[in-house]
């Protein structure tokens, strides 16, 4: 009896010593936190630069569709940096018209279109510095320009079809002149009708891409805390030249320029 009660003894010492270190631990990690933090206020208020660089993604709505974005940023000075970004979004027509498709509610159909319009951006931006924190919780404005190479993937927009002759089922596009143009393996015919829009996951086997140049402006808020994350909200414009016109709808102006204004909010980290 007396041995297992010495054991006992021993597990609960153990145990309470192990309780006392993982305390002195998590009090030593806020205490570091809390110095760096206040070292990180002090850098601020004598505008040391208080980051090298920074990993940030962010959403965005145009007035045209909507993306994502990826950023690497690195600083130069106090008050600029480079940002390195990578975009990808889709672009639709505001000719489009979705319709109920009444054989298929899940598939709903937008009469005419040819192709899905993806640009994928990359390029840089030179960062200037407007407006710093006036405190730890306040807002960084920034200034951001710049522009690079853009790449516009079209997707073709593939309708579902059916032959009520044959009783086939297969997709098909439209060309530029308003013709379906079907499949080598169906069967000619006059009695094709649209059924539905395409799936998502078909199409991407006919990608076709488009080079161009882009230019991008914008006004950046970051209200991140202490400057360690990016939180911010971004507004701005972009211009986007294709080196030829992007076939979206039937019967509608082709264009290799596009212009428009956009918001994102971003979400990162400086070290």
């Amino acid at each position: 009896m007396k041995k297992i009660f010495l054991v006992l003894l021993n597990l609960f010492l153990v145990q309470l010593i192990m309780a006392q270190n993982e305390t002195s631990e998590k009090r030593n990690r806020r205490e570091e936190k809390k110095q760096r933090i206040n070292a990180i206020v002090r850098q601020e208020e004598e505008g040391i630069i208080t980051y090298k660089h920074h990993v940030a993604f962010g959403f965005k709505l145009t007035n045209d569709g909507y993306g994502g974005m990826l950023e690497i940023g690195r600083s130069k000075s106090v008050n600029r940096a480079l940002l390195f970004q990578l975009d990808i979004s889709e672009r639709k027509s505001a000719k489009e018209d979705k319709l109920e498709n009444q054989y298929d509610p899940s598939s709903p159909l937008v009469y005419g279109k040819m192709n899905f319009f993806y640009p994928v951006k990359l390029g840089v931006q030179q960062q200037i510095l407007l407006g710093n924190k006036g405190n730890k919780n306040g807002v960084c404005v920034t200034g951001n320009f710049g522009g690079g190479i853009s790449l516009g993937l079209l997707r073709p927009y593939l309708n579902q079809i059916f032959d009520e002759n044959s009783g086939k089922y297969g997709n098909a596009a439209f060309n530029q002149n308003g013709e379906l143009i079907l499949p080598d393996d169906f069967p000619p015919t006059q009695q094709v009708f649209i059924v539905g829009g395409p799936s998502t996951g078909i199409g991407w086997n006919k990608l076709k891409m488009i080079p161009g140049i882009y230019a991008k402006p914008s006004v950046r808020f970051d209200y991140g805390k202490y400057n360690e994350l990016v939180s911010a909200i971004e507004i701005g414009g972009f211009a986007e030249f294709y080196f030829k016109k992007i076939p979206q709808m039937i019967f509608v102006k082709q264009h290799n320029l596009f212009l428009g204004a956009y918001v994102s909010v971003l979400f990162g980290r400086r070290k």
